[in-house]
């Protein structure tokens, strides 16, 4: 029989802990800099610029939300008149997003915020430990998704 493992051994929890960390650490650096969004709004934008025409039920896949929470964020959005949300052509329950000139402003003036947080976050790690960090994210994800 195996023994347990301390919490802060185990991969997994250090790699949720570390996530967190980063999270409250980028939204913090947006709220100095003057920025009223969150994270989770953030990539919706972001997702929604990259990846015109996908639906809120892939965008929600994209960004590891469930589809209400997607759903509250495009309302608000849309209220901010970040988002506008327009009927989809052949699918009544369906809408196609799309950025306003405002949030595609809001996303290139976030960019240098967003780039010096993960420079921070990532200061004293070499490209090559980088690189090989992502390698063995993709082989858990395949191992768990296969």
């Amino acid at each position: 029989m195996s023994e347990q493992q301390n919490l802060e051994d185990i991969l997994f929890y250090s790699l949720e802990r570390s996530i967190k960390s980063y999270r409250q650490f980028a939204q913090q650096q947006l709220i100095k800099k003057g920025f009223e969004i969150t994270i989770d709004q953030w990539l919706l934008l972001k997702t929604v610029h990259e990846n015109p025409g996908q639906t809120q039920n892939q965008i929600a896949q994209t960004i590891f939300k469930d589809f209400a929470s997607v759903t509250r964020m495009v309302e608000l959005l849309v209220e901010r008149k970040y988002i506008f949300r327009n009927p989809h052509p052949t699918d009544r329950r369906r809408f196609h997003l799309k950025l306003s000139e405002v949030a595609v402003k809001l996303l290139d003036n976030m960019q240098l915020v967003i780039e010096n947080n993960r420079r921070i976050a990532l200061k004293n790690i070499s490209e090559q430990q980088i690189l090989q960090f992502q390698q063995v994210l993709d082989v858990i994800y395949n191992n768990c998704t296969a």
